[in-house]
């Protein structure tokens, strides 16, 4: 009897036909508490929306409110290699030739003809400062020419194998962007030097850089971000290295010089500049 009458207190439970209830409440009381929760929680996405609206009035489409950038930027060679290790026999075509189409790659948008039909000429040694006027955005904002050709020897365009098949390669650096930065202080042009590490130092041999003095020209900043300069092209300089020692592994490092740009963060090893191994092997 027991077991009789607690099955018969569940089955009253979800439905009881004398009062017409549902799980302990009539439809009446279950219609209140959803429209209770129905309004509740209109009201929440109400003033979700709201806030992001707000929010986003806040916001430009073409300037970060907030970068999560490090003002020091970075460095980068090309080719890029695992490791920053570029290594390869100058007699074997097959171990350097990857080098010559991952440089080929990166500098096909860099072609005279492209910068010259998308890009600005602009006057050099003088910041490009283009200021919006007032509530008026001077956007999209224009972008000085890079042109291939300016790296020379390194461009690809007088020697296709860059070097490479003599043992006289080029490694092309880049400094990444930040927006707003204005390397160098005083009209001080920011350039890069390379030199040897640690026991390398009669190793490395002479180099010869592209631009000459290896320099990023004032023109190509500030950089404004990828909506507002559509088609800025990064400023390069390569450096050529004309009697390295065979067979032997070289360490380069490379800084930017600039006298608003800190090199010496132990933290980051690439702020403000680069280290890779660079290694010509010859079988004569």
């Amino acid at each position: 009897m027991a077991k009789d009458d607690k099955k018969n207190e569940w089955k009253e439970f979800f439905w009881n036909p004398r009062t017409r209830e549902f799980c302990g409440r009539t439809a009446s009381s279950w219609g209140l508490i959803f429209l209770f929760y129905l309004a509740f929680y209109i009201f929440l996405a109400g003033l979700f929306t709201l806030t992001m609206y707000v929010m986003l009035l806040t916001l430009d489409d073409n300037t970060p409110t907030y970068q999560d950038r490090l003002a020091t930027p970075g460095m980068m060679i090309r080719p890029r290699s695992e490791d920053l290790e570029i290594t390869y026999t100058k007699e074997n075509t097959e171990s350097w030739d990857m080098y010559v189409q991952a440089l080929n790659r990166f500098l096909s948008p860099y072609n005279d003809s492209v910068q010259e039909q998308k890009n600005h000429e602009c006057t050099p040694d003088k910041y490009f400062i283009q200021d919006d006027s007032g509530n008026v955005k001077n956007n999209p904002k224009r972008s000085c020419q890079f042109k291939r050709s300016i790296l020379e020897d390194c461009s690809g365009l007088y020697d296709r194998y860059y070097g490479y098949n003599d043992g006289k390669p080029c490694i092309i650096i880049k400094l990444n962007r930040v927006i707003g930065m204005l390397p160098g202080k005083d009209g001080q042009t920011p350039s890069v030097s390379c030199g040897p590490r640690a026991d390398d130092t009669d190793k490395m041999g002479e180099v010869v850089y592209f631009p000459r003095n290896g320099t990023f020209n004032l023109m190509y900043y500030p950089y404004y971000g990828k909506k507002a300069q559509v088609n800025y092209s990064q400023p390069l300089v390569a450096i050529k290295f004309l009697n390295m020692t065979l067979n032997t592994d070289i360490n380069v490092e490379c800084k930017i010089n600039a006298n608003n740009i800190p090199t010496n963060n132990e933290r980051d090893k690439f702020a403000g500049r680069v280290s890779f191994k660079l290694r010509i092997n010859s079988r004569n």
